[in-house]
């Protein structure tokens, strides 16, 4: 499954209130980054090393969970500054807010990344929208259940993997912009290698658009950002516009304005306003729909305009796709101004230049041609269109990181994500350090729902520095990030050369 829940509730506005417990220590003031009103800064410090500093006052964590519960609140975040070092200080705020809350989330339990800032942003968003999205899932095991299917059931990522049912309800932030996701691994397939691809997936209020790179999408590397928050949330770079085929349009001083906004179906469907769907059946590229009704919403954009309904409609139909390229443009100078990432590597010095153009979503094969003219791109409808976002979601396989961190000084391995905790040797190396962080990913990720066939690992990361004492070397730090590819799940490839020659014919 993909869903647009959380990241529609978090857009709008409509996530619930929810308790957020800081311990900061030393440094720049917590209240720098307070993401809600129930926001309490707590005494308490471990530092970047994992060793405490200060020990939490358990008298302020109790006067802050009384507070919490007087204002209603059942779902609370906590996170410690270098708690993904030593998760200690946050599991004993836990342990002393367990009665009277449905939700907690460890800062320590999202991402094996030090930031602190993000990681606050990161757990606040996944604790308000926990419980809208607890309601819409036991909605969905009803349906299904109710259907006879026994099927387990999997939701998309953001980073385009995905994870089971009861994984996702731990961590529901995880699947903020799962929808453009699905988009880029719905594509994929017919996608040709050392090409770099723009996909366009056009709905009826947004466009979803994306990048491939020799077959493989585009990494948002540090984590997306949503409402303003920056987070640690792995997520493809996607980028959403709300440009769509059924957006309003209109005129103002003589020019065409598309959108954002959507008051319902094109008019030629019943609708009230006119639209770019609209422009698609009084030109007779679209044969669905009421000609008459399109005919009078172009009749009123001419009007403005100064010309008949068909040139009005014809106007309307290149203003679109003047949008659409230009919010790709953007897009695209955006990507190069930043180191490029993919889901595979990162790529120094790299420069993002589309060769072609692959429109996916309902009305692709109505836009295909006109985008093709006007970008001077090759442009393909991808085969299936209409529903290759769920394909993408269908096929994509589970997808996990696993950060571990190793002090040979202090003998210590651990990945306090995955509350793993190995005294370790003097002479533990970096090899010794991988090795161990795969077996950890292996198993996190058969927890999540991965087939062991299917889980195809790789070192993101790797770190290491001798700590000094003196003029004596007395131990190493080590820090390795390792991840199960992102992909399409063996065995259920499509033949995207026989399709790539079906799509050409679709535009010409």
């Amino acid at each position: 499954m993909s869903t647009t829940l959380t990241t529609n509730a978090i857009l709008e506005g409509k996530i619930e209130p929810a308790g957020m417990i800081v311990a900061s220590g030393p440094g720049l003031d917590p209240e720098l980054f307070r993401v809600c009103d129930h926001y309490y800064p707590v005494s308490g410090y471990i530092d970047h090393r994992g060793r405490e500093v200060q020990p939490i006052n358990p008298f302020e964590i109790e006067t802050v969970a009384s507070k919490l519960r007087a204002s209603g609140i059942k779902s609370v975040g906590v996170v410690g500054k270098f708690s993904v070092r030593n998760p200690a200080h946050e599991n004993q705020i836990i342990k002393r807010l367990n009665n009277g809350f449905d939700y907690i989330l460890a800062g320590h339990k999202v991402s094996g990344n030090l930031n602190f800032p993000r990681r606050i942003a990161t757990v606040f968003l996944n604790v308000s929208v926990q419980s809208i999205y607890k309601l819409f899932f036991q909605a969905i095991q009803k349906s299904i259940a109710k259907m006879g299917i026994k099927a387990p059931i999997y939701v998309l990522k953001a980073d385009g993997g995905t994870m089971t049912l009861e994984a996702s309800m731990e961590f529901p932030g995880q699947t903020i912009f799962s929808g453009p996701a699905a988009s880029i691994m719905g594509a994929l397939s017919y996608a040709q290698p050392k090409v770099e691809t723009l996909v366009l997936d056009i709905g009826g209020t947004t466009t979803d658009m994306g990048i491939l790179i020799d077959k493989v999408p585009l990494l948002e590397p540090l984590g997306i950002e949503i409402g303003g928050l920056k987070t640690l949330v792995r997520s493809l770079n996607t980028e959403s516009i709300a440009l769509g085929g059924d957006s309003v349009v209109r005129v103002r001083s003589g020019h065409i304005f598309i959108g954002p906004d959507r008051e319902g179906p094109a008019m030629a469907f019943g609708g009230p306003a006119p639209t770019p769907t609209d422009a698609l059946v009084v030109l007779g590229i679209m044969k669905e729909g009421n000609r008459s009704r399109a005919e009078k919403a172009m009749a009123e954009v001419g009007k403005l305009l100064g010309c008949d309904p068909e040139s009005a409609a014809q106007e309307v139909y290149s203003a679109f796709c003047h949008m659409l390229l230009g919010a790709a443009r953007a897009m695209v100078e955006r990507i190069n101004q930043r180191p490029v990432y993919t889901i595979r590597e990162f790529l120094d010095t790299y420069r993002v230049e589309p060769q072609e153009l692959f429109v996916i979503g309902g009305p692709a094969p109505y836009f295909a041609p006109k985008l093709s003219e006007m970008s001077g791109l090759p442009t393909r409808v991808v085969p299936y269109h209409e529903v290759v976002n769920a394909i993408g979601a269908a096929l994509s396989r589970t997808t996990c990181e696993l950060t571990l961190f190793v002090d040979t000084e202090r003998g210590i391995a651990s990945a306090p994500e995955e509350d793993f905790y190995k005294p370790i040797g003097s002479n533990f190396t970096i090899d010794d350090a991988k090795n161990l962080a795969f077996s950890l990913l292996s198993e996190k990720a058969k927890r999540e729902g991965a087939s062991p066939e299917q889980i195809e690992t790789e070192v993101v990361e790797e770190f290491q520095f001798n700590m000094v004492r003196g003029f004596y070397t007395t131990g190493k730090n080590i820090r390795v990030k390792v991840q199960v590819k992102p992909g399409i799940i063996e065995g259920y490839q499509v033949d995207a050369q026989e399709k790539i020659a079906t799509s050409y014919s679709q535009i010409s």
